[in-house]
């Protein structure tokens, strides 16, 4: 099951240099902008946006699962250039691992989000302090959901005592064909079906909801602006996740050699890890997500307001011993920042 024992007939050595290329390439692309695009989207929503009834707490708990995941791609990096990995075989392991946590919750978040906003807009009433404490045990539950069943990716590969080889070049635990094909049908319908159903649904009811005529303009502008969300996890939910689904069990027909012509194999072998760039792609694109559909996030990273929110937010965490004038003040200041985003997208 893993492409390690095939034979050299079908060029594993060639395709092993051609994996490493692609994704230390790609890796070494997405590290910078998504650690920098991650940490900003953390410190705007916590900063300034912590009453909000929007859906930001799943935005929150998306750009943490980005983070973790950027975090990982120094060592795998290294791993790819270097074709070595010294630093033991539990941190591969859970380099590994973190990798399809953050793969799953991303795809959970996003059509948490999507959901919540189409939510918002059709049943704008229904929408109280206990749903936002729905929101927060959603978060957690997912989580737990995520984490427990990702655990499935590690412990399915063997753990070989001073291995040079790392992440997926692990060897395969030797699993049947019926288990084979029951896990991975769990993992399409669970984990890309019924979400990419969710968020499609989530796009047409919000679509369909601004055919219907209002008196109000605002309310057409709220519309839009929740169509404009919800179309853009469609978007990074097609373009990230909907090829790695496609070669997925491609892939694990390959690695298991079920697929006996060598062509056909080495295609599959060059595509699947192209798709999983495009996976991780999410990392960045998340962040681009959040600035081009929140007016909040696009407003306090413009060029006049960030040196104003760090110099308000300095003199606020200084306020020790100042007037009781001078603190209402600011509090005030940041009571409205609050409920100017609450209002915006």
């Amino acid at each position: 099951m893993n492409d390690s024992n095939s034979t050299n007939t079908c060029g594993r050595v060639e395709i092993r240099t051609y994996q490493h290329f692609i994704y230390a390439v790609v890796y070494t692309v997405i590290l910078v902008p998504g650690l920098i695009g991650n940490i900003l989207a953390l410190w705007v929503f916590h900063a300034y946006v912590k009453e909000t009834k929007k859906a930001v707490i799943f935005m929150i708990n998306l750009a943490v699962a980005d983070l973790l995941q950027v975090l990982s791609l120094p060592l795998r990096i290294y791993y790819y250039l270097n074709h070595s990995w010294p630093f033991g075989n539990f941190l591969c392991m859970f380099c590994f691992y973190l990798k399809y946590v953050n793969m799953y919750a991303s795809i959970y978040f996003l059509a948490c989000i999507s959901v919540r906003r189409c939510m918002l807009i059709i049943y704008p009433l229904r929408y109280s302090s206990s749903k936002r404490r729905l929101d927060r045990q959603l978060c957690a539950a997912g989580w737990l959901f995520v984490c427990l069943t990702c655990l499935l990716f590690p412990l399915l590969r063997k753990n070989p005592q001073e291995s040079p080889s790392c992440f997926s070049e692990l060897e395969m635990v030797k699993v049947g064909p019926a288990a084979g094909v029951i896990l991975i049908a769990l993992a399409e319908l669970l984990g890309f079906m019924v979400p990419l159903a969710l968020v499609l649904t989530c796009s047409w009811r919000t679509a369909a909801s601004l055919r219907l005529r209002t008196g109000v303009l605002q309310d057409s502008g709220e519309k839009r602006k929740a169509l404009k969300m919800v179309l853009s996890c469609a978007g990074v939910f097609l373009v990230c996740f909907a090829p790695y689904h496609i070669t997925f069990p491609l892939d694990f027909l390959a690695k298991s050699q079920a697929v006996t012509s060598c062509a056909f194999r080495n295609f599959i072998l060059r595509c699947h890890p192209v798709t999983l760039c495009l996976a991780s792609l999410n990392s960045c694109l998340d962040p681009v997500m959040y600035y081009f559909t929140t007016d909040e996030f696009k407003r306090r990273l413009s060029r006049q307001e960030l040196p104003e929110s760090l110099q308000l937010h300095r003199r606020f965490s200084c306020t020790t011993g100042e007037d009781k004038t001078t603190q209402s003040e600011l509090r005030g200041l940041f009571r409205a920042s609050s409920t100017a985003f609450t209002r915006g997208p």
